[in-house]
């Protein structure tokens, strides 16, 4: 069951961001990636309380994906992306990304905060970033 609202151009607009913004790191790259993608979607928090459907999580601006700012998100998405998309938008979660609305990819190691956000963990090359449950008690909840 969907724990957003997502079309089949949603799907596939999400497919690409995931896609665009983690492809390097394999499939649980890409879906680490879109948890925070479908978290921004889902909570109505922080610089999320307006961002309520994937459209306006991907153009969000400003807080937006760098994929999206610099060109590279336009490539197709494929078949084994749009499967990865639909299991986040189902709901599946993974660890690091399973309660983050941030994430980036640093040059080092993952500084313990990032714009006042706690470090929850790493995969690969990208460093994610939760809220405490004080500042966005929706993201920790279950569907």
């Amino acid at each position: 069951m969907a724990v957003i609202k997502a079309s089949s151009s949603d799907i596939d607009m999400l497919a690409r961001l995931m896609r665009a913004e983690a492809e390097g790191e394999g499939e649980i790259g890409m879906l680490t990636a879109g948890n925070v993608m479908v978290n921004r979607t889902r909570v109505r928090c922080l610089d999320f309380g307006n961002v309520n459907t994937i459209p306006h999580m991907a153009f969000q601006s400003p807080g937006g994906f760098e994929a999206v700012q610099k060109g590279y998100f336009y490539q197709h998405a494929r078949e084994r992306d749009v499967r990865l998309a639909r299991r986040v938008v189902n709901g599946e979660r993974f660890h690091p990304a399973e309660n983050s609305l941030w994430f980036f990819r640093p040059d080092g190691p993952c500084p313990a905060q990032w714009w006042g956000q706690w470090n929850s963990g790493r995969y690969k090359l990208h460093c994610f970033y939760s809220p405490t449950q004080s500042e966005c008690s929706e993201v920790y909840s279950t569907y």
